[in-house]
């Protein structure tokens, strides 16, 4: 017998099994917004990191790791971190985490965000 909980046993001991999944669900979401209310309250009373506070840090850190065949670097446009896995006899890119389309499909959904938006308003 696995000592493990069950989503039945889970639903009972948390009060959901009355509702049907759509209430779950809505119930769920409404516990998942005031969580996140509550953390933005916190990241407000926090500094916020600049990317020029980041610059000395990923040198010092690609130093270490560039023997070994990584390499971050912080994107200008965009502030996200970019990891390459790079061959260290011939410097080529084997793998960047995010991929280059990945940070392009970022880039033109942050643009139709602000249409939408716009379009909205």
């Amino acid at each position: 017998m696995s000592s493990l909980p069950t989503e039945a046993t889970t639903l009972q001991s948390s009060g959901l099994a009355h509702l049907n999944p759509s209430q779950r669900l809505e119930n769920t979401l409404a516990q998942l917004a005031t969580a996140n209310t509550q953390i933005k309250k916190t990241d407000t009373n926090e500094q916020e990191i600049s990317a020029e506070e980041l610059v000395k840090p990923i040198q010092r850190i690609n130093e270490t790791m560039r023997p070994r065949g990584l390499e971050f670097e912080l994107s200008e446009e965009t502030s996200r971190v970019i990891t390459r896995v790079v061959d260290r006899e011939s410097g080529d890119v084997i793998r960047q985490i995010p991929a280059e389309e990945v940070l392009k499909i970022a880039e033109r959904l942050e643009e139709m965000q602000g249409r939408i938006i716009s379009i909205e308003a």
